[in-house]
């Protein structure tokens, strides 16, 4: 039996960078931490929501790389030499990733009670109708 490559269909002209976004979203293995809520907020509108709960803002990084949204998050060691009883919040590290659609463009991020928020606009690309002439030889 032999497998073959979703960018190989003949209906699937163009669509080669389809098949790298799966292997690449397969690959990420994310864990589970942190948790988070993906939300419709408008028609054209979405917002990722993570539970950061113990990181401060300048522990978290957000990019874009090659349609891919990138969350990390690293907690600064603390210089004083703390002694936890119990330790049940979690301060390990870790990156979140999210492949995003062509069109749709990160417009924001907000940290509040503990929650950060991004917020994403998909834009409306104009519809084009383009005739083709066909030529004799």
């Amino acid at each position: 039996m032999t497998k073959t490559a979703l960018g190989s269909h003949p209906f699937l002209l163009g669509f080669e960078q389809l098949e790298r976004l799966v292997e690449r979203t397969a690959k990420s293995g994310n864990d589970g931490y942190p948790p988070y809520n993906i939300e419709q907020s408008g028609e054209q509108s979405y917002r990722i929501t993570l539970a950061v709960a113990g990181f401060a803002e300048a522990d978290l990084s957000i990019t874009v790389e090659d349609r891919q949204l990138v969350i990390r998050g690293r907690q600064s060691e603390d210089e004083d030499e703390r002694i936890f009883l119990y330790r049940g919040i979690a301060a390990r590290q870790f990156q979140r990733s999210f492949v995003l659609a062509d069109g749709v463009e990160v417009s924001g991020a907000t940290m509040e009670n503990g929650l950060l928020h991004v917020d994403l606009e998909r834009s409306v690309p104009d519809k084009v109708v383009q005739t083709i002439q066909i030529n004799r030889d």
